[in-house]
């Protein structure tokens, strides 16, 4: 049992609710599938407090570790939420005799990642609970399963409608729940940091990955980008996404359709849910991995002596590379880059196998030079609290971030003239930025 003071907008009180059918009732909107069968989720903010009250132990114990009083601590808590979504890809039945959905599936899911407490006087608020694992399956809250495309926007957003409506109803209202005996007040943040770059700029209007603005932090073009790899800050914010869009939609300074787009940079769409700007480090990992491979397949054939190279010359030195890897280091070639390809080829020994293959002493040290820079910076956004695990990596990132850019646009200039891939630049100009207001990137935003 729990209430909401005020109310909330637009959601029924009722609190012994289990799960509900995720069409909330618009079933008029699907035309092509069984209605009944699309989506189940969990009203919002009875996920929250059934969270809460798996957590009640550790915020009693959390309060006596702090040496407060839990009698006097009613009120003033704060909840800090990590909410994430992203498409499950194929989902079909094997020898399926059910209903005719979309082979394809999309979960949203929250994590509570702290709780703190004003005291009445103190000046600082006191963490009682940190979720030491954040991107353990045991912490991640499934809220919504929906059988759809994640590149089905009408679809998605009818669904997850409601989902934003409920936790904007939230951010304004605070939470009375019974914890340990007595009634306490919550209040919720949340901050949408779980979600890859595709589906970052599906939520907040943007135009698609291959967009000449390559950023979903900064207004930054991929011509940009590539001239100057590390100064750029984070500009972007669903506010004025939503301004944009307006502008986008009006066009008041009646300008081609040219200058306008440059006005608005890339935003297209409305603005649906807002997204707390980060990067995803687990595609960042994926991203740079494959840039790698191909830098390798390039200095394998010495591509920076030729201008241009036919596909069968470029299919030999990937054979090639591909062969080593595996003679090597028992690297299985992927069709499609995976997690654990990409850590397993971004290492010291696979460096040292590629070298085997590249004639020119002179390219072995920078290639050697190149991983070695990136393995310093890997960590920075890959763990879950870099200034305690890695913190001279924290203070060299920027020195190394430079360094980086500059080996590529000399060295490796073949391959980054006007040009560079949206995870490298925003390894390259943004993750200090980030760290430095979250304290991390890996604990925030990883599969």
């Amino acid at each position: 049992q729990f209430e909401w003071q005020p109310a909330l907008k637009n959601v029924s009180s009722s609190w012994d609710v289990g799960i509900l059918d995720g069409l909330s009732g618009w079933t008029a909107s699907v035309d092509d599938v069984p209605a009944d069968t699309i989506s189940r989720r969990f009203r919002y903010d009875v996920a929250l407090v059934s969270a809460l009250k798996d957590l009640e132990e550790d915020i009693i114990e959390g309060l006596r570790e702090r040496g407060l009083d839990d009698s006097t601590c009613t009120s003033g808590f704060t909840v800090v939420i990590k909410e994430s979504c992203d498409g499950m890809g194929d989902v079909s039945e094997k020898h399926g005799g059910g209903p005719a959905i979309p082979e394809k599936a999309v979960r949203f899911s929250f994590t509570v990642m702290s709780i703190s407490i004003q005291a009445v006087d103190e000046e600082e608020a006191v963490t009682i609970f940190q979720e030491q694992k954040p991107n353990s399956e045991f912490s991640c809250r499934p809220l919504c399963i929906m059988f759809v495309d994640e590149s089905n926007h009408e679809m998605l957003t009818t669904i997850l409608g409601p989902v934003v409506a409920e936790r904007k109803a939230m951010t304004n209202s605070r939470l009375i729940l019974s914890i340990g005996g007595l009634l306490r007040s919550f209040r919720f943040y949340f901050r949408g940091t779980g979600y890859d770059e595709k589906m970052v700029r599906e939520m907040e209007g943007l135009e698609a990955s291959g967009s000449t603005y390559i950023c979903t932090l900064c207004d930054s073009t991929r011509a940009e980008a590539s001239q100057n790899m590390v100064l750029h800050s984070i500009t972007r914010s669903h506010d004025e996404n939503l301004e944009r869009y307006e502008i986008w939609r009006t066009n008041p300074f009646s300008e081609s359709a040219e200058e306008l787009r440059d006005r608005v940079k890339g935003v297209s769409a409305k603005p649906f849910m807002e997204t707390h700007p980060t990067l995803d480090a687990l595609h960042c990992d994926i991203g740079n991995a494959t840039e790698f491979y191909k830098i390798f397949q390039d200095e394998i054939g010495e591509l920076y002596l030729k201008k241009n190279a036919s596909r069968e010359e470029r299919r030999c030195w990937r054979s090639a590379l591909d062969k080593q890897l595996r003679k090597k280091l028992k690297l299985k070639p992927v069709m499609r880059m995976n997690g654990n390809y990409a850590r397993r080829l971004m290492t010291r020994n696979a460096v040292e196998a590629v070298c085997e293959l590249v004639p020119s002493e002179e390219r072995r040290e920078a290639l050697k030079e190149l991983m070695e820079l990136y393995l310093q910076m890997k960590p920075v956004w890959r763990s879950t609290c870099p200034a305690r695990e890695y913190p001279d990596q924290v203070c060299r990132y920027s020195y190394n971030s430079q360094r980086f850019s500059d080996l590529l646009s000399t060295t490796f200039k073949y391959r980054y003239d006007g040009k560079i891939t949206n995870y490298l630049h925003k390894t390259l100009a943004h993750v200090p930025e980030i760290v430095e207001r979250d304290g991390s990137i890996g604990a925030w935003a990883s599969e």
